[in-house]
């Protein structure tokens, strides 16, 4: 099957370095792919394409995938070999290792950059069962190693419980967002929510509920729309909040249309994509609350201080203001939808 793949000026590291293994002769067992975490636009070039199986909660990039003509998956399935696309989070990494392995990969290949520590988890799949092959090449590194019956079952993810005074207990995993705890932004926007809040209500990246829980305590919500792009996440509020009123979306908030317009929004929206910084995240978000929101509708938001959300504000919404400030956050309140954004040289008239 020939799979269509976007066009780079040049390869990416990625595809760098497995081209690279393949010509010290790489030999894969025969049969299925995993492909464990890749970021939308990856090419796994020279991996035979028709053998790929890419896993991926993440709303966008799975999208991606599956436009690309390739076989996506939320969860993997068992596979003679697999390919960890090492993210970020150390945690996250390991536990990927380890559900690769439990899944009865014969070969398992780790890919990540410096930035995202895999020289870390290099010493310790070492520390566990002896490699097969590694290589460095574009300010990263690939290895592989045959688990045998090397054990790795103590990597797997784990959840964590967290507890709040006022909402209670949460469960969290490794690699979604504030896994450690709640997020001091999100602490701060719940501090100043009213009392009463719109009926109908949305949670733009909703996480694993913190949010969420902080509104459905409040009085007057009838329905809260949780929207949340990583899956895993979305099942962890999904256990976390057992409210009636809460309908939970697997979506990419910047994109989603909800069936009808609601009365009010929170988020805490993303900044990141990976470790590079990326407020346009959060501009999409600003833009996304004013359209899912009714013509009264309000926004409650917090960012980092220093992020350039304000000028959204005023393009989005027909009035705002700083509810509180930190030396780190910012507390907005918008209200006013703008359905058609108005220009700054309009409002600088």
């Amino acid at each position: 099957m020939s799979v269509p793949l976007p066009l780079y000026h040049e390869p990416a590291p990625r595809a760098q370095r497995l081209a690279l293994a393949f010509g010290e002769r790489l030999a894969l067992p025969e049969g299925l792919i995993s492909v464990l975490r890749p970021r939308a636009g990856e090419r796994f070039a020279p991996l035979p394409p028709d053998q790929l199986r890419i896993v991926t909660g993440f709303r966008p990039d799975h999208d991606a995938f599956a436009q690309a003509g390739f076989d996506v998956r939320v969860t993997p399935a068992p596979a003679p070999v697999a390919l960890v696309c090492l993210p970020r989070a150390r945690a996250e990494g390991l536990a990927l290792i380890a559900e690769a392995v439990s899944l009865g990969a014969q070969l398992v290949l780790v890919d990540g950059q410096k930035t995202d520590g895999i020289e870390a988890v290099l010493k310790a799949v070492r520390g566990r069962v002896a490699l097969r092959g590694s290589l460095s090449k574009a300010h990263g590194k690939l290895f592989w190693f045959a688990p045998g019956e090397a054990d790795f079952s103590d990597w797997a993810a784990t959840p964590q419980i967290i507890h709040d005074p006022a909402l209670g207990a949460f469960q969290t995993l490794p690699g979604v967002f504030s896994a450690d705890g709640v997020d001091p932004g999100s602490a701060l926007l719940t501090q100043h929510l009213p009392d009463t809040l719109p009926a109908r209500m949305a949670d733009l990246g909703a996480g694993w509920g913190y949010l969420a829980a902080a509104c459905l305590a409040r009085k007057g919500v009838e329905a809260l729309h949780l929207i949340e792009a990583e899956a895993r996440a979305l099942d962890l509020a999904r256990a976390n909040i057992t409210d009636p009123r809460a309908v939970f979306h697997w979506a990419d908030a910047c994109s989603f249309t909800l069936p009808e317009p609601v009365g009010g929004a929170v988020m805490n929206p993303p900044f990141h994509a990976g470790r590079k910084a990326e407020p346009a995240l959060g501009l999409a978000f600003i833009a996304a609350a004013a359209r899912a929101l009714g013509p009264r509708g309000r926004l409650w938001m917090v960012a980092n201080r220093h992020l350039p959300y304000d000028d959204a504000l005023v393009q989005h919404f027909t009035s705002h203001e700083t509810l509180a400030e930190t030396p780190a956050f910012r507390v907005w309140q918008a209200t006013g939808p703008r359905k058609k954004p108005a220009t700054l040289a309009r409002r600088r008239r």
